[in-house]
């Protein structure tokens, strides 16, 4: 089942979703990507090491999206039994790529309500991730990166609410996993202090350019589930 409704293999559309959500990935998580980086000892900062630990981190962030797309997808098996409940998580998938379009081109920050749900639970999971501080090595690297992939973030909670309708467990953590793919480039540039690219892909027009296509793609997914809702 393809909850774009793009006729578009799913992993493909959120590979691409991902990459469109690079400039929010780097206003949020640059941050936590340098003082990383900064908290490794002076002596142990060799090219060979910092790109094992960047790495490390995202390898672990991924395997958590993958985790909770796994978790979601399920939820979604059991609403999804019941009458009309399917279509309506399609519109909610729809809905949430909207605001999380909104919230890339800085137009509108409602999405930022549903950030705090998820703050309840990184209030226990952040004293986790300071335990680990600071990542000398590849291990503690990925530890990090799965707790630092539960850090209350709309660009991820939206595409969890696409895993919703998405059909099975597996296929949820599969999104999931593309989503993260796609959200690498940008992460992996911050942390490379690659600033031409990190400018680039926080410019303005970018951020607009990015937004406008995903609210094009979240237009279509609702024109195709109601028209298919309505001749069914």
């Amino acid at each position: 089942m393809d909850p774009t409704g793009l006729n578009l293999p799913p992993l493909l559309a959120a590979f691409i979703f991902g990459l469109l959500g690079g400039a929010h990935c780097i206003g949020m998580c640059g941050g936590i990507m340098g003082a990383l980086s900064m908290a490794v000892p002076p002596s142990m900062r060799n090219p060979a090491r910092m790109t094992g630990l960047l790495l490390g981190y995202n390898l672990g962030r991924i395997a958590s999206y993958m985790v909770a797309g796994t978790l979601v997808a399920f939820l979604g098996t059991l609403i999804g039994v019941a009458p009309g409940a399917r279509l309506a998580l399609q519109l909610l998938a729809a809905a949430m790529m909207i605001m999380m379009a909104l919230y890339i081109a800085d137009w509108w920050k409602g999405l930022t309500r549903v950030e705090a749900l998820g703050r309840y639970l990184w209030r226990y999971l952040e004293p986790v991730g300071r335990r680990l501080m600071p990542v000398v090595s590849i291990p503690k690297a990925i530890l990090m990166g799965s707790v630092w992939g539960w850090l209350p973030c709309g660009l991820v909670y939206s595409m969890l609410s696409w895993s919703l309708a998405i059909g099975t467990p597996l296929e949820g953590a599969m999104l999931m996993g593309a989503f993260g793919l796609g959200t690498l480039p940008a992460l992996l540039a911050t942390g490379f202090a690659a600033r031409q690219l990190t400018l680039l892909m926080r410019h303005r027009a970018t951020r607009w350019i990015a937004a406008l296509t995903i609210i094009g793609f979240a237009l279509w997914q609702l024109w195709a589930v109601l028209t298919i809702g309505h001749h069914g």
